[in-house]
Parts: structure tokens; sequence; C-alpha cells
């Protein structure tokens, strides 16, 4: 059975993905830094039949979180086939590049940036012992240089002076991975889910967090022909799948 870890899986989109990889016959380690609420999503889930899941303690934001999740897994796989680095804030609001608070701002390249670090560092160990290993990390086309800098895009006026900038260095280190893992049968993309309706946005978005899990999914089961450092949002493209960064 294949295994994937999902940060901020307890969740909405998360919570979405790992039912999707549970019913495709994965094992899912559901990351969460609250403990009681990564319960509550497993029961929630075993309702539904899906039981090869497990609840880990994983706060991306904390390096020894992350260390003792590692060992957690560790002392139950060797392999991991899939990551996703699904955990993110967005910092709050309002964002105002002259305004901004760079206490929040810190924070949020912390979780959405240095935790999607510490968390691929943590695990590339056993995602290399994987026969076709596949990490997607959950970005949003809100960071699109190109895209943001349009005045004809339709998200032109939704600026974001924390998480935008934030979500642009995730991209930059999707690229520097998946250059550095080039000649391997890794396959590592940044993945926009679409403007979903969560919690996140207070349920401002205009598409079903189960299409925003097919996308991430999608990317996380392609093949050895499938892309690697892109840039790929189906919602926005849904021919190529591929946006500019």
């Amino acid at each position: 059975m294949k295994k994937a870890l999902i940060t901020g899986a307890n969740k909405s989109i998360g919570l979405e993905t790992a039912r999707q990889l549970l019913k495709l016959g994965y094992f899912v380690y559901l990351g969460s830094r609250d403990l009681e609420n990564g319960r509550k999503a497993l029961e929630q889930l075993k309702a539904e039949g899906l039981d090869q899941a497990e609840v880990i303690l994983l706060d991306v934001s904390d390096s020894q979180s992350v260390a003792a999740a590692r060992t957690a897994i560790g002392h139950q796989t060797d392999v991991l086939d899939v990551l996703i680095n699904n955990a993110g804030i967005n910092g709050g609001m309002p964002q105002s590049a002259l305004t901004l608070s760079l206490d929040r701002m810190e924070e949020a390249f912390n979780v959405n940036v240095y935790g999607v670090v510490r968390v691929t560092q943590a695990f590339i160990d056993l995602l290399k012992k994987a026969e076709q290993p596949r990490i997607v990390n959950v970005s949003s086309s809100g960071c699109s240089l190109t895209l943001s800098s349009d005045p004809n895009w339709r998200f032109y006026h939704h600026k974001a002076a924390i998480y935008q900038p934030s979500k642009a260095a995730l991209n930059m280190y999707t690229i520097d991975l998946a250059y550095e893992l080039r000649d391997t049968p890794f396959k590592v993309n940044a993945v926009d889910p679409g403007f979903t309706a969560t919690d996140f946005n207070n349920h401002r978005g205009d598409d079903s967090p189960e299409n925003a899990g097919q996308r991430i999914v999608k990317y996380a089961l392609i093949g050895a022909d499938g892309p690697t450092g892109r840039f790929i949002s189906e919602y926005h493209n849904p021919d190529t799948g591929e946006i500019p960064w």
C-alpha cells in the first residue's frame, strides 16, 4: 500500500485531498498541528469507511514538531510515496504593502515557506525510497507575478501583501527543489487548488473543496511522463494546466 503525508489535513482542502487518496487505496498520514482537530477529522473519515489513516501531530512552523513527526512516521514505514505540503495561513487581513505588520509577515513565511522546507527536508529520505515519489506544494494563482501585475486578470484587485509574497517564495523554492531532483524519479510541482470556498477565505471562493482536492491529487499521482518544476492551475487553465510564474 502506498503512503502519503498531508500537512494541514484536518480540514478543508487538506481533508478532502486525504479523503480522495484514501478512496484510491493510499494510507494517509493526516498532519495536524492540533491533535484533537486531527482526531475529529480521522473519525469523520472512519465514519465514511475510510480507515487507512492516522493522525500525526505536526506543526510545520516548529522544527521540533516536524522532527517528532518524522520519528513517528519512521517507526511505521521506510517509504513515503507522496508528500503534499498543504498547511498554510493567510496572514490575516487587511494586508496593505504600506502598513502591514512585519510580525504577521514573519509568521506567514514561517508556515508557508519555511514550514515547507522543514517538512520536505525531514521526509526526503523516506521519499527517495519510493519508486515514483511525488511532492505537491499547494500554492495560489494569486502569487503569479505575471497574472498579479496584469490589469486584465480577473483577480488583479485581490492584493494581499503578506500572503502573496509568501506563496511566491514557495514557488521559487519549488523550482529549486525540482531542479535538484531533476535526474531522479521525483515529480515536484506547485499546484493551485483554485478559488475554493473554505474558512481560509471566509467561504468567498466560487469552487468546491472536492474540485480542489481532485486538482491536487492529480499531480500527486502523475506518471513518469508528467511535468515537474511547473506551476499548475487547472482552475485557471483547464487546457494545459500551466500558468505563468
